[in-house]
């Protein structure tokens, strides 16, 4: 291992450990996002109502599910006989009624038949209002706490001052639903709205309730009586089945990974230790890699070439041979770039050539003229070369 390498690992290695000790050493801010999960610690969770609601319907049993309502007591139903083989009462406690059109309709099919449920959301759905006649409203409340009481249990003062909604019931059948709690508000607490209720259906009844954070971390805490209170309306001899937030996934959602990124101080551990190792495969990779060898391109020696041959003819003093193949490449360019016969070099070619290059035709005249003289020549001189080549330049064909 190299001494620049030691040297950069041993100051990734100084950082590591001084984000972990700065971080450990800062105060965790509280999370208080509404989750309403069963495994949730937060505030708004529900871990200890989840650990404490075995205690409070004791005898009864708990049976908590995951599936959707509809799936559920569906599976539990006899169509021969038109019956449930369970009976008992249904508990759904979130911020958010996030229950489907034909588990709503199943679980009042499920109360219809002797059974009860029990709702404990910000809002309810349309259909259930109109189903059980009553109304919510979101009105304004101008105060940061409420005073919360259940009717027929002892009076307490129990007061929420977080999390809390101005959702309550501004009308319901006053002929068959019972009021059974109801929240306060403004100076004093004076003014009330009903935020508990109880409707008959079928052989059955509902009871819903406008204040699921009663039944929160936070709430079971400071107020725990309460939550106590709400839940003592519920028929005692009957079994529960609590409707709760994946419930048969969130095992699965423990993972070790999970909760390392759970947690600050472990999530920037992890992710910088996958930094350094990306770091040190790259460096460690550019450190190992063989030299590339540099492969020049082949040059273009046509140049050379050409002046290589041409200083071979000029030393052999070959005049008359050089001016023949002058005079062949240029009648095959002619050829090949204007589509001109160059067999006789006569007046018809002269014009011919004019017309397709638009050269001085005396220019073209005097070059094709000496052409012919030095084809009748047998022998040629220096200066024979010398005035072909300006002519033919002259003309820059």
């Amino acid at each position: 291992m190299s001494k620049k390498l030691k040297i950069f690992i041993g100051i990734l290695f100084f950082l590591w450990i001084a984000i972990i000790a700065i971080d450990a050493s800062r105060p965790k801010p509280v999370d208080w996002t509404e989750t309403y999960k069963i495994k949730d610690k937060k505030p708004f969770g529900l871990y200890i109502f989840d650990n404490e609601c075995d205690t409070y319907f004791n005898p009864q049993s708990v049976t908590r599910f995951g599936k959707s309502p509809y799936e559920f007591l569906d599976a539990k139903y006899r169509y021969k006989d038109s019956s449930y083989s369970v009976s008992g009462t249904v508990l759904y406690i979130d911020n958010e009624f996030d229950i489907d059109d034909e588990s709503l309709k199943e679980l009042m099919y499920f109360a219809s038949h002797g059974n009860s449920i029990f709702l404990s959301s910000f809002d309810f759905p349309k259909i259930l209002q109109d189903s059980l006649h009553f109304k919510i409203s979101y009105g304004n409340i101008f105060s940061d706490t409420l005073q919360l009481e259940v009717q027929n249990a002892k009076k307490e003062k129990n007061y929420f001052d977080k999390g809390t909604n101005n959702s309550y019931f501004i009308e319901i059948d006053s002929a068959r639903t019972t009021v059974l709690g109801k929240q306060k508000y403004g100076k004093n607490f004076k003014n009330e709205q009903t935020n508990f209720i109880k409707v008959p259906f079928g052989e059955g009844a509902f009871y819903l309730h406008t204040q699921p954070e009663a039944f929160t971390n936070y709430y079971m805490l400071k107020n725990q009586s309460y939550a106590e209170s709400i839940l003592n309306n519920i028929p005692q001899k009957d079994p529960i089945f609590w409707k709760v937030d994946r419930y048969e996934s969130e095992n699965l959602d423990q993972s070790p990974l999970r909760f390392i990124f759970s947690e600050p101080s472990l999530k920037w551990a992890w992710l910088f230790a996958l930094l350094s190792m990306i770091f040190f495969m790259i460096f460690n990779a550019k450190r190992r890699q063989r030299v590339v060898p540099v492969i020049e391109p082949l040059k273009n020696t046509t140049v050379e070439f050409t002046k290589t041959i041409g200083n071979l003819y000029y030393q052999e003093k070959n005049h008359l041979d050089i001016i023949e193949k002058k005079i062949k490449y240029l009648l095959e360019k002619i050829r090949n770039e204007y589509y001109i016969d160059t067999f006789n070099l006569d007046d018809s070619f002269i014009k011919r050539l004019h017309q397709k290059t638009g050269k001085n035709i005396d220019d073209i005249a005097k070059l094709v003229h000496h052409i012919n003289q030095l084809r009748r020549q047998t022998q040629a001189t220096e200066a024979d070369i010398i005035k072909l080549n300006e002519l033919i330049e002259k003309l820059n064909l």
